[in-house]
């Protein structure tokens, strides 16, 4: 089981594990958070080169026990990612202790983990995204058709490479940039 470092940066202490976690996180944990994790995790398998394990949740329990959005598990199936195995949930304390880096799709869900988890490591997506513009959040698919869906892959592809250097270089020691 991994504990939490004292700063998100920190090299693990004694009997910790050295594999950074990652929590992807929406508001029901049906549509981006774990399009987030999906595509992080198939992503790793090809490009990453140190441990790291990647979760989602919600910051709602309005979807609890409810799989992943039928059109969300359509365009990770058309991009070649697994769908299976996904119950959506409200984020935990222990989920929060555990992960290293907390990654919010919106502003107030950044906001909401920073007040419930202080001092935790929480980011924004697109803060990841050289591309994107500064606060500019991944919108909610659910409400559109598949087109959202489409968009809303586009904006987790786009900021998988930072994730992956945030990660590298917590794993080399020099994480404090980002």
């Amino acid at each position: 089981m991994t504990s939490r470092r004292s700063r998100a940066h920190d090299r693990p202490e004694p009997g910790e594990t050295d594999t950074f976690g990652v929590v992807f996180v929406c508001t029901g944990n049906i549509c981006r958070s774990p399009m987030a994790e999906f595509i992080a995790r198939g992503r790793a398998e090809r490009e990453l080169d140190v441990p790291a394990r990647f979760s989602s949740a919600g910051t709602s329990d309005e979807e609890d026990g409810n799989p992943v959005d039928p059109r969300a598990a359509r365009q990770l199936r058309a991009a070649g990612y697994a769908t299976g195995g996904h119950v959506a949930h409200r984020i935990t304390g222990a989920e929060i202790a555990a992960a290293d880096l907390i990654v919010g799709m919106e502003e107030h869900h950044v906001r909401a983990l920073r007040r419930s988890a202080p001092g935790a490591d929480v980011r924004l997506l697109s803060e990841f995204d050289p591309g994107a513009r500064p606060g500019q959040g991944v919108p909610d698919p659910w409400y559109g058709g598949q087109e959202g869906f489409e968009r809303t892959a586009a904006a987790i592809e786009a900021a998988i490479p930072g994730i992956f250097a945030h990660i590298r270089r917590f794993a080399t020691g020099a994480a404090d940039a980002v």
